[in-house]
């Protein structure tokens, strides 16, 4: 079983930026790949970003050039770092990991950009 802790949404003024982190826990074994969704009101989930343990990093077309995401292996947490936020980026953001044994979801958090 994998815990995910969610933390840094909030309300920002478009422009501004917020970081984000998802702290995994619980697993037994090394935990590959750690990611991002998001889902807005009336919309289904979709993909922000994804990082494996070795850094390979997969970013949606609608966040390239603005988000960036990193990770600390030794703290299985990872963190996005949203620069740039426009309107259509509020949604409610979720942490993920897949495994082989299940895939796992954090609570999401709110990231509400609105002047």
């Amino acid at each position: 079983q994998v815990q995910l802790v969610e933390s840094g949404g909030g309300l920002v003024q478009p422009g501004g930026s917020l970081r984000l982190s998802c702290a995994a826990s619980g697993s037994r074994f090394s935990i590959n790949v750690m990611g991002w969704y998001r889902q807005a009101p009336g919309k289904q989930r979709e993909l922000v970003a994804t990082i494996t343990k070795d850094g390979t990093i997969n970013y949606a077309e609608p966040v390239k050039g603005r988000f960036t995401i990193s990770r600390d292996n030794f703290k299985n947490t990872v963190y996005p770092q949203m620069n740039s936020l426009k309107p259509e980026d509020t949604a409610v953001y979720y942490c993920n990991v897949p495994t082989n044994w299940g895939n796992y979801w954090g609570r999401g958090t709110q990231v509400t950009v609105s002047s």
